[in-house]
């Protein structure tokens, strides 16, 4: 036990091991029995809680004993900590732990001040705080193993308190992390494109290092300066947001990377500050740079310890590029924030340590970039505000509940059972009294109130947002429509036998769409009701029959059997830095279907040429990282073919018959033409689950279809496969 405690924590001395060793033989006998969501011994989690701490954050081991005295008193409040003697602040931190362990999403709602307000008063020691953000931090690295309803649960915690927390706090990359894998399961499509194309242009990135620094190696040679050389990418989150802000494509986010020079120096303040302007002038004599661009953080320190240098300069090619300047000591103050003056070294009265703690204190007790906060001018970067089309609310007993954004009381009744949807005459939201028609919050506590007398109105439908909602309600009004429907039927079959006239298909469907009726039902309610004179149907059948003329019959869908594979064709494809394999062998990657103008890359296969691949193909992630030689560079050449490529859909919409014929429509209205089309209804979800492969000549003309079928009323949700 004793050689474990010291291979995981060689950072420490003696009595520091000696002190988490006491703590780790008592949460390890309290939790023998206890075990993970994937199967795995409990004890797993604060031993990865504590490495955390220690590592990445540089936390002291007093911090660290308590982290396994927690997690063993949060489980089983009777075990023994007292007799041991930890120490004072040991059982500090600890009570501060178990006490926001309490906290349940439903006492809170879920609002981000009011959760914090909580932790704050259960955190007399600002480090029970920066631990519970590394205790978040080993959960989310572990997402994958909890049950879906908790994932999510987890996930939006993090979203609305540890994200910000974290930043608020300085420890960025901690922050950085916890938005990575949040991007990760919020938008994964997005997050695949991202990722993918920054690993295939991470060689790109390491050769632009290679020659800007080449100019300047003997310099800094000459003058004795030892250092280091680092890539710091932004995370998928930040190019996101940032491609959003500038509407702007991957490549035309110009900070991508910065070039940042770490000085290896001893750590005196005069000497790190004449360095890092030494290397300053070196890199501003050779390459040109922008003056408005400056940051001095180093003169002017930020309230939470950041000191850098930042400027942007030109490289050979025009190129910007963004160089930030820093010693060792700067560096680990950057990456772990001021926590890490708390650390393992003992350090307990410097200046800058209770600088720190005050600071921590006032950010926590004032809301995030307010005024009242400290550091609300000095965040390194803006807190991103992570994209999400949904809410998150709660049953009275604490049931999380996922809705779209804009769902109201109603649409909530109907998610819960829809014969209480049908009965529902209002709600409670976090006790208070609402209407049916009350949008709801992320966070929301929600009670449905319901009326055995309660029926649905057609008004329902005008503020309802979740297709089961509105497909249940249509469903009981058209009960009613239906009776009306029947009557009005076989009234006008009466009359047309009596005026010796048919009514087909085509002509019912043309009378329907003139005079606005949503389905043919509703055209023979209206005539069952009264509220169409069935003697005016008579004059719009002769109306129609008059103004048709002779029309070609339309063409059939070609229904052969076409291979998904696009044929060979020199103008298709350029493979870049391959002039002399102009005629190798090449096919689109039945996987992802690429067509003309999406952004790819080639594979090259053992037996099969080049494949070629979407960069946000669901493979590309493997191939990249297990086969990085076998990756090509491609590019589409100027033109397309005149042929077509096959590509799939995938399409959710309302349970409405009319609703797949406006998609055909839609997809027959451009150059486009339907291969495949299959439809399965989900009486659960009250939807059509729509799959077609249609034929396209480029991805110009698959937006334009995407994103008319997206604008239909009732489809909910359009995705390419």
């Amino acid at each position: 036990m004793r050689q474990y405690i010291d291979e995981l924590f060689p950072r420490y001395d003696q009595a520091g091991r000696e002190l988490i060793l006491k703590a780790y033989e008592i949460a390890a006998e309290a939790l023998k029995e206890h075990k993970r969501s994937n199967g795995n011994p409990f004890i797993e989690h604060p031993v990865a809680v504590a490495r955390i701490a220690c590592d990445e954050i540089g936390l002291s081991a007093e911090c660290i004993a308590a982290i396994f005295l927690h997690e063993a008193t949060r489980f089983f409040p009777e075990t023994d900590i007292m007799s041991a003697k930890f120490g004072q602040d040991v059982y500090t931190i600890v009570d501060g732990l178990d006490k926001i362990a309490t906290i349940k999403p439903k006492d809170t709602r879920l609002e981000a001040e009011n959760y914090k307000k909580l932790i704050v008063s259960y955190s007399r020691d600002p480090r029970v705080t920066v631990l519970k953000i590394a205790d978040r931090l080993e959960v989310m690295r572990s997402l994958d193993m909890f049950p879906k309803l908790s994932r999510e649960r987890k996930i939006l915690e993090t979203m609305m308190l540890y994200i910000p927390l974290a930043h608020q706090l300085g420890l960025y990359n901690i922050k950085s992390e916890m938005e990575d894998i949040y991007f990760r399961h919020a938008e994964p499509e997005q997050y695949r494109t991202i990722t993918n194309k920054l690993k295939s242009t991470e060689k790109d990135r390491e050769k632009l290092m290679t020659q800007f620094i080449e100019p300047l190696k003997q310099k800094l040679l000459d003058e004795g300066i030892r250092y280091k050389l680092k890539v710091r990418t932004k995370t998928a989150l930040s190019i996101y947001k940032k491609m959003k802000k500038q509407k702007v494509p991957f490549e035309g986010v110009f900070d991508v990377f910065a070039i940042r020079f770490i000085i290896d120096c001893e750590e005196n303040k005069e000497t790190e500050h004449a360095l890092c302007w030494k290397v300053f002038s070196y890199v501003t004599e050779e390459y040109e740079s922008d003056t408005k661009r400056l940051r001095d953080w180093i003169s002017n320190p930020k309230p939470n310890g950041y000191e850098s240098l930042h400027i942007t300069v030109k490289n050979r090619e025009g190129s910007a590029l963004e160089v930030q300047i820093r010693t060792k000591r700067m560096d680990d103050m950057a990456e772990s924030g001021l926590a890490s003056h708390w650390s393992y070294k003992g350090i307990r009265h410097e200046e800058t340590l209770d600088k720190w703690l005050t600071a921590v204190r006032k950010a926590l007790e004032s809301p995030l970039g307010s005024e009242a906060d400290p550091m609300a001018a000095y965040y390194e970067d803006e807190v991103h505000e992570l994209p999400t089309q949904e809410v998150f609310v709660f049953t009275p007993s604490g049931e999380l509940r996922k809705l779209p954004s804009g769902a109201t009381v109603l649409d909530f009744a109907f998610d819960i059972h829809s014969n209480l949807g049908l009965k529902c005459t209002g709600g409670r939201v976090n006790g208070k009294a609402v209407r049916i028609n009350e949008k709801l919050k992320t966070g929301d506590i929600v009670e449905i109130m319901s009326g055995k007398n309660q029926k649905p109105s057609p008004d329902w439908l005008n503020f309802v947002v979740t297709n089961k909602a509105r497909t249940k309600i249509k469903q009981k009004l058209g009960e009613g429509e239906f009776a009306k429907a029947t009557d009005g039927k076989e009234l006008l079959g009466r009359r047309l036998k009596n005026w010796k006239m048919e009514l087909d298909d085509e002509t019912t469907a043309a009378i329907i769409k003139k005079h606005q009726f949503k389905t043919i039902n509703a055209f023979y309610a209206a005539i069952g009701d009264g509220t169409v004179d069935v003697a005016d149907v008579k004059e719009w059948i002769l109306e129609h029959k008059q103004g048709v003329q002779p029309q070609q019959a339309p063409a059939e869908i070609d229904k052969r059997p076409k291979e998904l594979i696009q044929e060979k064709g020199s103008d298709d494809i350029l493979i870049i830095d391959a002039k002399n394999v102009k005629g190798i062998d090449y096919r689109m990657a039945r996987c992802c279907n690429p067509v003309f103008g999406d952004d790819v890359f080639g594979f090259v296969t053992r037996t099969e040429g080049i494949k070629i691949h979407r960069i946000s193909c669901p493979n590309a992630a493997r191939l990249m990282d297990q086969y990085p030689y076998r990756i090509q560079k491609v590019k589409w050449s100027t033109n397309p073919s005149s042929g077509n490529f096959q590509t799939g859909l995938r399409i959710s919409a309302a349970l409405e018959p009319y609703v797949i014929n406006e998609i055909m429509d839609i997809v027959n209205s451009f150059r486009a033409s339907i291969r495949m089309f299959n439809v399965v209804e989900n009486d659960r979800q009250g939807t059509y689950e729509i799959t077609m492969k249609i034929a396209v000549p480029s991805s110009l003309e698959l937006d334009k279809v995407t994103s008319q079928i997206r604008n239909l009323r009732n489809v909910v949700k359009i995705t390419r496969i």
